[in-house]
């Protein structure tokens, strides 16, 4: 009916059958047989102002979906006010101006988007193109027309065209992107083929990126004018095929929730969720964001340059646009990668002061106290630089800046985003072209607690930790599930793969779970802590930007639950300038407030398999005896301690911290010329 409606509208394009401009050609079709003109349409094609009229009909453009079929882009029904000329007898240039403007009087400051025509352009149209509508004010919608129609009256009317709205508004922006005009009408003599409407293309995000499979195929009409302008003949001759339907993995409620959860408690961060077993990314927000909207159906260049430069920068998208670094959040990776390679074990320990010399400079711990000897998962737990320090330079660099690259870092994700960064896993060649030197101990020592030269996107962080919580591989991360054609036939679709072997000791990753686990249940980050399940997360401070704005950040990273990894985050908190921040205060209690309202939905996902069951007749030690009633029995796990082979050891608990980190996860102190503290 759409289709019907906007043909019908008489929004249509023509091209010259007799007494064509100079220079212009005849690009009319040649007929069929069937198609030949009779007699009677003869008088009409030897006519100076007969027209036939070949149409594009644009198609309308697929949607965009969350995995459950929830719109995040698709099309309505707009209107604009045109005006239709009549065919006029020997009238001069005058007349026609004068027919115009009376018309165009009744809805001059009383029509959204009006545009004034000058003299010339009225006439120029009248000359050229008076069988197509003149479109005189911007799109309005359906409301906004009804309201204007009386006031009409002959000469104008309402077109109906196809408009892109974004019901979510500023959900998810910078990845679905926004989609814009191909060109304005043409003006002048009329060519074939031209469209009814604007077309429009992707110009951002997925809209850009899935732009042929969104466009669909044109349609294609053809009518036959006399020249007084009565329509003879109308055909269409092809409809028009909408385009397909890509359906993203994102899921709009959490999604929702995390962009509200991120507006409450920062001004700017980013909010990341990946799926462990498949990984789908269901959660990628940023804030701030801004209205797809407002790129509909166009928008002015001093708005945009506005939207550029306000200082959030809402069009930067945070979660996969920007690197920052990932500070205490990177220590697991550091541990993964000590234990696998045997510089550590669990039960080892390492003695921990308040600080260490490295050279001539001094490294401390965050918290300007020693720890003492202290094993991994304490060190975890404590968030201990000294500890970092020393077993990352034991490790060697090259150990666990190699796990950090088969964990996704150093490279893009390879998800269809627009602007997406790399971040930086530096090398000794990197470190040559741009420091002029190898990696030092210093280096080391700084990259260790995840700072110094080593970056990362929030997206990045949550896949290193779906990696860990995953264990054995890094899965393929993956944005959209599906490309669906106009009839609901998939002909494009993603399946869970994995992207990298990790190549580390089950044993290793269950120690880094374990001491991620106690972060939550005792360490920095108690204040992300969940009524449902067990989290395993690590608590970042780092110091970022330009040290003339004394500016620090905040992360909260993990997964859940411990014990059976399915869902890993990344939550970041962008400080003020001066800003005294930290992640156990600022980013875990963000990963709280999303988890907890979404516990139902959680619990059924992640709840075990039920008991075995053993069927025996009621009153009969074996089954198959006698015909009484069947009753089911469970079988009951043993105790911890009833099996002699069962080697339970007590589980060490780290004692509560400040939960204030203190920047100084980095090295303190006077640093010599060339080497780069930050």
């Amino acid at each position: 009916m759409l289709i019907a409606a906007m043909l019908a509208s008489g929004a249509l394009q023509a091209q010259t059958l007799d007494g064509a401009a100079p220079g212009q050609l005849d690009l009319s079709p040649p007929l069929s047989p069937a198609a030949a003109p009779s007699a009677s349409d003869g008088s009409i094609l030897t006519r100076k102002d007969a027209r036939t009229i070949t149409l594009k009909i644009p198609p309308p453009r697929g949607q965009i979906v969350d995995r459950e079929g929830e719109p995040l882009a698709q099309n309505e029904v707009a209107y604009q006010v045109a005006l239709q000329f009549e065919q006029f007898q020997d009238v001069d240039r005058e007349y026609v101006v004068d027919w115009a403007r009376t018309r165009l009087a009744r809805i001059d400051g009383k029509v959204k988007g009006y545009t004034a025509k000058t003299d010339e352009e009225l006439y120029e149209h009248y000359r050229h193109r008076r069988w197509m509508p003149l479109y005189v004010s911007g799109q309005l919608e359906s409301e906004e027309a009804k309201k204007i129609e009386p006031m009409l009256g002959s000469g104008l009317a309402l077109q109906p065209v196809y408009r892109r709205v974004y019901p979510q508004d500023s959900l998810a922006a910078h990845i679905i992107g926004y989609s814009g005009s191909v060109g304005k009408l043409p003006t002048g003599p009329i060519n074939y083929n031209e469209p009814l409407w604007e077309e429009s293309e992707g110009r951002a995000g997925l809209e850009k990126i899935f732009d042929r499979e969104l466009t669909g195929v044109p349609g294609m009409k053809r009518l036959l004018f006399d020249e007084k302008g009565n329509k003879l003949l109308e055909e269409q001759v092809k409809r028009p095929r909408p385009g397909g339907t890509v359906v993203t993995t994102l899921n709009l409620k959490w999604q929702k929730l995390a962009e509200s959860v991120l507006k409450k408690g920062c001004e700017r961060g980013a909010f990341v969720v990946i799926d462990v077993v498949t990984g789908e990314v269901l959660v990628m927000a940023s804030r701030p964001s801004f209205d797809l909207n407002r790129f509909i159906p166009g928008i002015g260049e001093e708005e945009f340059r506005a939207l550029q430069d306000e200082p959030g920068t809402p069009l930067f998208g945070r979660a996969f646009q920007s690197s920052y670094p990932p500070a205490s959040a990177y220590k697991p990776v550091v541990a993964l990668a000590a234990l696998n390679a045997g510089v550590v074990t669990e039960r080892s320990t390492v003695y921990s002061p308040a600080s260490i010399r490295i050279g001539n400079h001094t490294f401390r711990n965050w918290s300007k106290t020693p720890e003492g000897d202290i094993d991994v998962r304490r060190a975890l737990a404590r968030s201990c630089n000294t500890w970092f320090y020393q077993v990352g330079i034991d490790t060697g660099p090259e150990v666990f800046l190699s796990l950090s690259r088969r964990l996704g870092m150093g490279e893009k994700s390879g998800l269809p985003l627009v602007g997406e960064t790399a971040g930086l896993v530096p090398s000794d060649e990197w470190m040559m072209k741009n420091e002029k030197r190898r990696i030092l101990n210093g280096d080391t020592a700084n990259m260790s607690i995840g700072q110094g030269s080593l970056l990362a996107s929030p997206l990045q962080v949550a896949q290193m930790m779906a990696g860990i919580g995953n264990g054995g591989a890094l899965p393929k991360l993956s944005l959209v599930s599906q490309v669906q054609d106009t009839r609901g036939k998939v002909v494009r679709a993603s399946v869970p793969e994995r992207k990298n072997w990790l190549g580390v000791d089950p044993v290793s990753v269950e120690i880094v779970r374990d001491g991620m686990r106690d972060v939550v249940s005792g360490g920095t980050g108690t204040s992300g802590n969940l009524s449902f399940t067990t989290l395993a997360g690590k608590t970042g401070t780092a110091q970022w930007g330009p040290p003339s704005l004394n500016q620090r950040l905040a992360w909260f990273a993990g997964f859940l639950p411990h014990d059976n990894p399915r869902y890993a985050f990344a939550v970041l908190y962008e400080g003020k300038p001066g800003q005294t921040v930290s992640g156990g205060r600022m980013a875990a209690p963000m990963v709280r407030n999303f988890f907890e309202p979404l516990k139902d939905d959680i619990k059924e996902i992640i709840e075990p398999p039920k008991k075995a069951l053993v069927v025996v007749p009621e009153g009969e030690e074996e089954a198959g005896e006698g015909d009484d009633v069947l009753k089911a029995i469970p079988i009951e796990e043993p105790e911890i301690g009833e099996s002699e082979e069962t080697d339970f050891e007590e589980v060490q608990r780290a004692i509560p911290v400040d939960e204030n980190e203190e920047v100084s996860e980095g090295f303190e102190g006077e640093v010599d010329e060339g080497f780069d503290g930050q």
